[in-house]
């Protein structure tokens, strides 16, 4: 193209050297489940606060979206994309005139009523009871009554619709694919990216991990998104089984992958819908590990980097554990370190601890002897290579010649450096053209390869001090 004349001085922004590289970011959970409320079915939704969190429903029992966002924000961090695949027409059962009697003017319904609820006399006819002036009826199914408006010792019936656990299956929660391209389920997170930018790195199915169907598809999904999924442990099982499944390849546990976080056992917090005001009634129910975990692994991430790992600081929201778990800092024969020794997370809990995570290693531990098997380590190599990525995709296209190859590789070296100032990568880690590599039918073909030399930091997992007792030191005395 023919140059304009121009008599004075011109400006020219070049678009050559290296690039600033942005950091994939690490604290976000996907999460996929049930919910009472909330948006559309089977769609990827932004939940960033309880606020948001809210238009999901109480925490009701058998929904665990509700939960799993209370336990998860209870560690004042994290972004969670929501996947709920609750159907009312399909995942409800309905309750046909359940009798209840009032008593000093209060009932309980034999369950969470989802929807409309119809109150009948004790023969089955209409009543003009107003909610709001004659009774009130909270999420939970208990019902009052509003200034003796209603007798006691009346018999009423009520329909209603409730949770029909079973009728939410396995691949319900797995999802599928449509001609059309829109995904359900687990499988809706590949269109996380396309719609906020970013992908969900910290995987749960709280609870449902536990069957090896949807704990493979989380991992496969996990594979994908370049994270890792929280599996959690089957209920009610002791430690020696739950170690027994990790040889079992039929049983979720039962995996070598990387990118898998055994979790284990269930965790006891608060439950709104026991909580019937008395002192002396318990108010805390088991929930799954997973959410806990996350929420931790967010808060973790943005207290002191995604390069540090969750364990050793302590849970929100704890309250006990489903069933104890032996733990010393100097004793090997515990449940916790039994449980780290093979691969799984747990709970060290001590006079003074509190509740905290335990245990750095992914499920490739102790196959894999490689630095990956700790949990942060991966995820700082993670980060690292999808960052590169992502930095490198405005050069894909450029004409391949030594400008280009000196902005790549000064692109990655500058992040390095920068990590290494951070103490997420170890001192020495770099980005190389090696030649060799690169001979000229290659880089004539426009393939071109960069060597990165990386490690990232190993938690210090055992630490020892060696005594020796030193007579000559009596020699000082005078």
């Amino acid at each position: 193209m023919a140059q304009q004349f121009l008599h004075g001085i011109e400006t020219v922004n070049l678009t050559t050297g290296p690039r600033p590289v942005t950091e994939v970011k690490t604290a976000v959970i996907g999460l996929v489940g049930i919910a009472p409320t909330g948006f559309g079915k089977d769609v990827c939704k932004l939940i960033k606060n309880d606020v948001d969190a809210a238009q999901y429903g109480s925490p009701l029992p058998g929904f665990d979206i509700p939960q799993a966002l209370s336990q998860i924000f209870a560690h004042n961090a994290g972004t969670v994309i929501v996947v709920n695949v609750f159907d009312e027409a399909t995942h409800t059962t309905a309750v046909v005139e359940e009798a209840k009697t009032v008593l000093n003017g209060k009932l309980k319904l034999g369950a969470a009523p989802i929807g409309a609820v119809t109150i009948k006399t004790a023969a089955g006819a209409a009543t003009a009871y107003v909610k709001g002036t004659d009774y009130n009826l909270d999420v939970y199914g208990n019902f009052t009554v509003i200034a003796g408006r209603i007798a006691n010792n009346l018999q009423l019936k009520f329909d209603y619709k409730k949770l029909n656990s079973a009728a939410v299956s396995t691949a319900h929660i797995i999802g599928t694919v449509g001609a059309d391209g829109n995904r359900t389920g687990i499988k809706a997170f590949d269109l996380a990216f396309g719609e906020f930018g970013f992908r969900p790195k910290i995987l749960i199915a709280p609870g449902r991990s536990a069957t090896k169907a949807i704990a493979d598809e989380l991992l496969s999904s996990a594979e994908r998104m370049v994270g890792v999924a929280l599996i959690d442990s089957v209920k009610g099982e002791d430690v020696q089984t739950t170690i027994s499944n990790r040889g079992d390849a039929t049983k979720a546990f039962g995996t070598s992958n990387k990118r898998a976080v055994l979790c284990y056992p269930y965790l006891k917090a608060y439950d709104a819908s026991k909580d019937d005001g008395l002192p002396e009634t318990d108010t805390r129910s088991d929930y799954p590990f997973s959410p806990f975990l996350a929420g931790l692994m967010a808060w973790a991430d943005n207290e002191f980097g995604y390069w540090n790992s969750p364990s050793n600081n302590e849970f929100k929201g704890v309250l006990g554990m489903e069933r104890p778990i032996s733990a010393n800092i100097n004793d090997a024969d515990t449940d916790a370190n039994a449980l780290n020794e093979a691969g799984i997370v747990t709970v060290f809990n001590s006079f003074g601890t509190g509740f905290k995570a335990w245990g750095n290693r992914n499920a490739s531990f102790p196959i894999n002897t490689q630095t990956n098997n700790f949990i942060p380590v991966l995820r700082t190599l993670d980060m690292w290579a999808e960052s590169l990525i992502q930095a490198s995709i405005p050069f894909v296209d450029k004409p391949l010649n030594q400008a280009l190859i000196d902005d790549i590789r000064q692109t990655g070296n500058d992040f390095a450096a920068t990590l290494v100032g951070r103490g997420a990568l170890t001192e020495g880690s770099n980005v190389q053209f090696d030649r060799a590599k690169n001979p000229n039918t290659q880089l004539a073909a426009g393939h071109v390869v960069f060597s990165c030399i990386e490690d990232a930091p190993s938690p210090a997992e055992r630490i020892t001090f060696e005594h020796t007792i030193d007579i000559s030191l009596k020699g000082r005395l005078r």
